[in-house]
């Protein structure tokens, strides 16, 4: 079993920053594939970032691309999610995952994820 626990959301004004947190305990983080997905209210949750198990390989959804940035410590057991130039159209709750396949964009391909944080951007 993995645990993992969001933090770092909030609420910012349009062209601001947050950095979102993702601390995983139970099992080294090293051995999962780590993405971040989003659900704003109303609508389905859509992938938004996922990143490779070094770290060396990211992909990220085309509405983020140039503007949010996925990293992670494995010596922390932490993966982050730096988003910048935030827009309205980020309100989201934000979850990470972690799963075995990189590069799925897929939910499914996620066995554990954390609890969400919400993130508020304001015009």
């Amino acid at each position: 079993q993995v645990q993992l626990v969001e933090s770092g959301g909030g609420f910012v004004q349009a062209g601001g920053s947050l950095r979102l947190s993702c601390a995983a305990s139970g099992r080294p983080l090293s051995w999962f594939v780590m993405g971040w997905f989003r659900q704003a209210p109303g609508k389905e949750r859509e992938f938004v970032a996922t990143i490779s198990r070094g770290g060396g390989t990211t992909t990220y959804a085309d509405s983020v691309k140039g503007r949010f940035t996925i990293s992670r410590d494995n010596a922390k057991n932490s993966t982050y999610l730096q988003m910048n130039s935030l827009k309205p159209e980020d309100t989201a709750v934000y979850y990470c995952a972690a799963g075995s396949i990189f590069g799925s964009k897929s939910e499914a391909q996620y066995t554990y994820w954390g609890q969400g944080t919400q993130v508020t951007a304001s015009s």
